[in-house]
């Protein structure tokens, strides 16, 4: 780590029709983060195109792409014409009916520094992505860049304390989401409101388990439902918390880059004053690789 203060950006944006449309935004605001002195950049989830998972469907496999290929090509570029560490989520095309969704980290210098597979891959409502994505098989490993070593997970996997502990005790200095998550229009906003809170305690109770920074940066937007149904209104609410949980800045519901600069040296004082990892009974856990407890 060669950085105390760590300028950061998250581009929440909506779905602009097609993937050209998408890249091309992403490098207007990326010019924007960095003339705003932003070193490291964060997308939100397969921001090439709308979120496509709201049904089954083989045509939108034609959607996937190998890495490398050409949108790491594009992106590559603009990490590198920018300087700045970028963070990408792709749909990616491993072989002819193997498909992942794929966070793809460029570092400064246009080079990939490394990629992450979604692990936790959901079926719900409006959220099939079974049907699309393999699960990951590249473990829960940082990527290390020159802005540290980041703990890049996907959206699903948000939900999963494990995770997040995972990258932290493999050294994560951040905890990274690239995500797409909403609520269906029809839902009472008693109902949206607990479903966006907990989203939030979610990601602080990351950063105050780990004592590590989080960065979480969503999609906004109506997105309509291929099958006729209500679709699904991207909330946004991007957000950058500190190692106690704290917000450091938090986004609304609109297109926005969010600007942010995280203090890198405060995971070090806070786990000494929380010294979770310390204290973890590692010799009494044993029952958590079992899927229930009967």
């Amino acid at each position: 780590m060669n950085v105390k203060t760590l300028p950061v950006a998250l581009v929440q944006e909506r779905n602009h029709g097609s993937a050209e449309a998408n890249l091309a935004v992403i490098e207007a605001r990326i010019a924007e983060a960095a003339k705003a002195g932003a070193k490291l950049v964060l997308l939100q989830e397969l921001h090439n195109g709308a979120y496509f998972c709201q049904h089954e469907a083989v045509a939108e496999f034609d959607l996937a792409e190998a890495i490398p290929g050409p949108s790491t090509a594009r992106l590559s570029a603009l990490a590198k014409q920018h300087g700045v560490v970028l963070v990408s989520s792709l749909f990616e095309k491993r072989a002819a009916g193997l498909y992942h969704n794929t966070a793809v980290v460029f570092e400064a210098d246009g080079s990939i520094a490394g990629t992450y597979r979604k692990m936790h891959i959901p079926d719900d409502p409006g959220f099939y992505e079974k049907f699309y994505f393999t699960p990951g098989d590249l473990g829960f490993t940082p990527i290390q860049t020159s802005v540290g070593k980041l703990g890049v997970l996907v959206c699903w996997d948000q939900w999963y304390p494990e995770a997040a502990r995972l990258m932290a005790l493999a050294g994560a200095e951040l905890l990274l989401y690239p995500t797409a998550i909403g609520w269906d229009p029809d839902d009472a906003q008693d109902e949206k409101n607990r479903q966006r809170d907990a989203w939030v305690l979610s990601h602080r109770g990351h950063a105050v388990a780990n004592g590590l920074p989080v960065l979480s940066c969503n999609r906004v937007g109506h997105e309509p439902s291929p099958l006729g149904a209500s679709g699904i209104d991207f909330w946004g609410n991007s957000i950058v918390l500190g190692p106690q949980g704290e917000v450091v800045a938090e986004a609304g519901g609109e297109p926005t880059l969010l600007l942010a600069d995280v203090d890198m040296g405060r995971s070090e004082q806070v786990r000494r004053i929380w010294p979770f990892l310390r204290d973890r009974r590692i010799d009494a856990y044993d029952e958590l690789v079992k899927r229930y407890r009967d």
